[in-house]
């Protein structure tokens, strides 16, 4: 159990500052992080922190593509959170 809050908050940690990362390249027009690294890490787990990095710095908001996977991800996550945490209450 705690292996895999450990992973979490490393996850999550990790993706927050890649968004961080990001948002000043994007500033200082240098080399970007891939967006599949950004979806990847969300899929991973850490989704959260990538729906609070694209909140708090306003980063990757207007791009469609993106957020439509971004959400895609989080509803998947959240439905077989709801399955599996189902199947424990029977």
């Amino acid at each position: 159990m705690w292996n895999a809050i450990l992973y979490l908050w490393v996850l999550n940690g990790l993706t927050v500052a890649l968004f961080a990362w990001d948002k000043l390249c994007a500033r200082w027009s240098r080399g970007r992080v891939p967006e599949h690294l950004l979806l990847w890490l969300s899929a991973l787990g850490g989704s959260p922190a990538a729906l609070l990095s694209r909140w708090l710095f306003r980063h990757k908001t207007r791009k469609q593509p993106f957020g439509r996977w971004l959400w895609s991800i989080v509803l998947f996550q959240i439905t077989a959170l709801v399955i599996l945490l189902g199947k424990d209450l029977l």
